[in-house]
C-alpha cells in the first residue's frame, strides 16, 4: 500500500499510487475547473501534490499553460529572486563495478580509458578550477570498493578544502557516489560535505532492474533507500534527480515528486535540490536507443511543474543542456548550473586526446566560466557563489524554515552580490567585470533590510580593497 512516511522503497515510491496518478492526469487534462483550482491552491507558493502535479504536466489548456509557466516564473522569483548559483563538477575516478546500459562507465566498456586521480592530481584540478573562480564543486566517483573505497572519497574531500591558491578557496563539496551505509553517511558528514547527490535514474522498478543488470545498483530498494540512511547518517542536505530519457517521463515525474514527498513526510525537510538531466551522447552510449527520449517542449513543463510543485527546492541543471536549453528553464525554475564544466577524470588541467577519453558523457554548453558568468548578467541573473548557509549551519530544516518565512532574501542576495563581486575582482574578463559591477550597484538596493544593505555595502568596499570571504 502507498504510505510516504515508510521506509520501504516499494511503499514510499508505489508503482499502484503512480499508475493511478497518470490515471488521474490524463482524465483532467481538459478538466478547466480542476485545472483552474490546482492552480488557485500553488498560488499560496506551498506546493501541490504529486497528484495535482501530474494534471498540471498533463494539462492541454492553453491559457492553463500560460498561467502555468507563468505561476512557475512568479515562484522562482519569489524565492530565489534572480540569483543563480555556480557549481563545477570534479570527477576522481571512471573505475565501476556497476553495469548500467546508459553510462560509459559501465564494467563491461573496455575500451574507455580508466583513470583514478591521485591527491597530486586532485591538488592541480582543483587548482585549476579556483583559477577559473569556482568555489563550489560536485565530486562524482564510480562504484567501486577496490579502487574508490570511501577512506579514498574522504581523503579526496580534505585535500579539495586545503588548496588555498592565491585568493580561490573551495568552500562546499557537494558528494555525488553511490548509495552507501549509514556509517559511511556519517563518515561524509563529519568529513564536511555540502549536499549528498544521488539521482534514482527511473523510479519504475522493473526497468530500473533491466537498466542495471549487474553489480550492486542493481538493488532497487538499496538504491532508493538511501536518502533515508543518509539523513539518519546526519546529512540534511540532499539532492535527488531522475535521468529523463530512460523510462515514461510521467512515471518517472510523479515518483521523483513522491519521493520529495516522502522525505517531507519522515524527516520534515524535503530534498534541498532536484536535478533534471537528460540522457545524452557518451562513449558506447547512443541516447537513440532509448524511445523515451523527451523534447525541449517538455521538458521546460516538466521544469515548470517542479517549480510548483515543490517551491523550496532548488533545482539543479548542468551543462549536458544546451545554452539554448539552459536560458529557457533559468527563468522557469533552474537556480544553480555549472559552468564550464568537464566530465572526464583530470579534464581541467588540459584536455584529454580524444583517443583516450574518459569522460562520463558529452557537454553541450562548452563555454568557459567567464562567458557563463557574462551570459547571466547579460540576462538580469546574478551568478552567486555563495556558500555560507552550509558553512554557518543553516542546512536542512533551518535553511527551510529561512526559505518559507521570505527572510532568506536578508542572507542570500548580499552573499550573492559579495562572492560575485570576489569573481570580479579577482578573475574576470573586462568586459564580465563592467557589467557585474553595474549589475551590483543595482541590486544591492533591493535587499529590503536596511541594516544589511549597509553592512553589504561596506563589505563590497573592502573586497574592491582586497579582503575576501565576507558572508551574512
Amino acid at each position: 500500500m502507498y504510505n510516504p512516511k515508510s521506509l520501504e522503497a516499494d511503499e514510499f515510491i508505489n508503482d499502484e499510487e503512480i499508475l493511478d496518478s497518470l490515471a488521474y492526469g490524463e482524465q483532467n487534462k481538459n478538466n478547466k475547473q480542476v485545472v483552474d483550482r490546482i492552480l488557485e491552491k500553488a498560488k499560496n507558493y506551498k506546493g501541490i501534490t504529486h497528484r495535482e502535479a501530474m494534471v498540471l504536466l498533463d494539462c492541454e489548456l492553453e491559457e492553463e499553460n500560460k498561467e502555468i509557466f507563468k505561476l512557475a516564473k512568479e515562484i522562482k522569483r519569489n524565492f530565489y529572486g534572480n540569483r543563480i548559483v555556480m557549481f563545477a563538477p570534479l570527477y576522481l575516478s571512471n573505475y565501476c563495478v556497476n553495469s548500467c546500459v546508459y553510462c560509459p562507465y559501465h564494467h563491461q566498456n573496455k575500451h574507455i580509458c580508466r583513470k583514478k586521480l591521485t591527491q597530486e592530481e586532485i591538488k592541480n584540478e582543483v587548482t585549476a578550477l579556483q583559477d577559473m573562480g569556482h568555489k563550489r564543486l560536485a565530486i562524482e566517483a564510480g562504484e567501486d570498493p577496490i579502487n574508490n573505497p570511501i577512506e579514498y572519497i574522504i581523503e579526496c574531500i580534505k585535500t579539495i578544502y586545503s588548496i588555498k591558491h592565491i585568493n580561490g578557496a573551495i568552500r562546499r563539496v557537494n558528494v555525488n557516489i553511490a548509495a552507501t551505509t549509514v556509517e559511511n553517511y556519517t563518515r561524509l558528514k563529519d568529513a564536511g560535505i555540502g549536499t549528498y547527490i544521488l539521482f534514482q535514474e527511473t523510479y519504475h522498478k522493473k526497468n530500473y532492474e533491466t537498466l542495471h543488470p549487474a553489480g550492486p545498483k542493481h538493488n532497487y530498494a538499496y538504491h532508493t533507500e538511501a536518502m533515508d540512511r543518509a539523513m539518519e547518517g546526519g546529512i540534511d542536505d540532499v539532492g535527488i534527480g531522475v535521468l529523463f530519457g530512460l523510462n515514461m517521463y510521467r512515471y518517472d515525474f510523479a515518483g521523483l515528486l513522491m519521493h520529495a514527498e516522502h522525505l517531507e513526510a519522515v524527516h520534515g525537510v524535503g530534498p534541498h535540490t532536484i536535478s533534471v538531466p537528460r540522457i545524452c551522447p557518451a562513449d558506447d552510449i547512443d541516447p537513440k536507443e532509448f524511445s523515451n527520449a523527451i523534447s525541449d517542449e517538455i521538458f521546460e513543463k516538466i521544469v515548470a511543474v517542479t517549480r510548483i510543485a515543490v517551491p523550496y527546492t532548488g533545482m539543479i541543471i548542468s551543462t549536458r543542456e544546451s545554452q539554448k536549453s539552459r536560458e529557457k528553464v533559468l527563468q522557469l525554475g533552474v537556480s544553480q548550473i555549472s559552468g564550464a564544466s568537464r566530465t572526464s577524470v583530470g579534464g581541467y588541467c588540459e584536455e584529454e586526446p580524444e583517443e583516450e577519453s574518459s569522460a562520463q558523457f558529452d557537454t553541450s554548453d562548452k563555454r568557459t566560466l567567464d562567458q557563463v558568468v557574462n551570459w547571466l548578467l547579460d540576462g538580469g541573473f546574478i551568478p552567486s557563489f555563495c556558500t555560507a548557509c552550509y558553512r554557518e549551519g543553516r542546512t536542512g530544516d533551518r535553511f527551510m524554515t529561512l526559505l518559507k518565512s521570505g527572510q532568506i532574501a536578508n542572507c542570500c542576495q548580499p552573499n550573492a552580490l559579495m562572492t560575485l563581486k570576489e569573481y570580479l575582482m579577482d578573475y574576470a574578463s573586462a568586459d564580465t567585470r563592467q557589467k557585474g559591477e553595474a549589475l551590483i550597484q543595482k541590486e544591492l538596493q533591493t535587499i529590503p533590510n536596511e541594516k544589511v544593505k549597509a553592512i553589504a555595502a561596506e563589505n563590497l568596499n573592502k573586497i574592491a580593497n582586497g579582503q575576501r570571504d565576507f558572508r551574512f
